[in-house]
């Protein structure tokens, strides 16, 4: 597997250099991302993933990871998402973080986790004498802590094992990762569904130098 990263694919903000910038990293890192699931996945789940992009107008940057109904995954990006990445780099990085998610089997796994924080928060709430209403507000709550709880941990796993991904496929993860640095930084709130910006960067770091010392898990 290549670990030396290739020259740098750019996007000089025209539609045309986005859409030649996106099909060459995904030429590249298809194969790659298929070939760690394959080898990496715990479960016999599908790794031959789709690769879609939302092409609505006016939808914000993002990136989304997602299952069909015949399990097969599935990796989203909208338009405003590939046209504000500035090079090949970052675009690789994206796609090796959502599709990590899928092999980490975190899709399934926050599902249980939002089930239980909803159980343990309804349960509360009906002890305590609530009513249908507030016991269905508890519930709703505490699916979403139950979900958040976890995600930061996951959103780190995905990092580190996406880093691989882009390495892999020849591309510069730490260079992708900077794209983390025009997000707004969520800090270190207590319900952030993501990890502050600098713990991220140094998770990227982290596997990078695991991979080209040998370290790499």
């Amino acid at each position: 597997m290549p670990t030396t990263p290739a020259p740098v694919l750019t996007n000089d903000g025209s539609p045309q250099s986005a859409a030649r910038m996106f099909v060459e990293v995904m030429r590249r890192m298809e194969p790659a991302v298929e070939r760690e699931c394959l080898q990496r996945r715990t479960q016999p789940i599908n790794c031959d993933f789709q690769f879609v992009v939302d092409d609505r107008p006016g939808m914000e940057p993002n990136a989304f990871q997602t299952i069909d109904a015949s399990g097969r995954p599935i990796i989203g990006m909208t338009l405003s998402l590939i046209a504000a990445t500035r090079n090949g780099d970052e675009v690789a990085f994206v796609v090796g973080h959502e599709a990590s998610h899928h092999v980490l089997n975190h899709l399934d796994r926050k599902a249980g986790a939002a089930a239980a924080g909803a159980v343990i928060l309804g349960s509360l709430a009906s002890v305590y004498g609530g009513n249908d209403s507030a016991i269905e507000t508890a519930q709703r709550i505490g699916a979403s802590v139950g979900s958040r709880y976890y995600s930061r941990d996951w959103e780190l796993q995905a990092d580190y094992l996406g880093a691989i991904m882009t390495l892999n496929a020849g591309f510069d993860p730490v260079n992708g990762s900077r794209f983390f640095e025009r997000l707004p930084d969520p800090g270190n709130h207590i319900l952030g569904t993501h990890p502050p910006r600098a713990e991220r960067l140094t998770q990227v770091r982290r596997a990078v130098e695991d991979v080209r010392s040998g370290r790499a898990h």
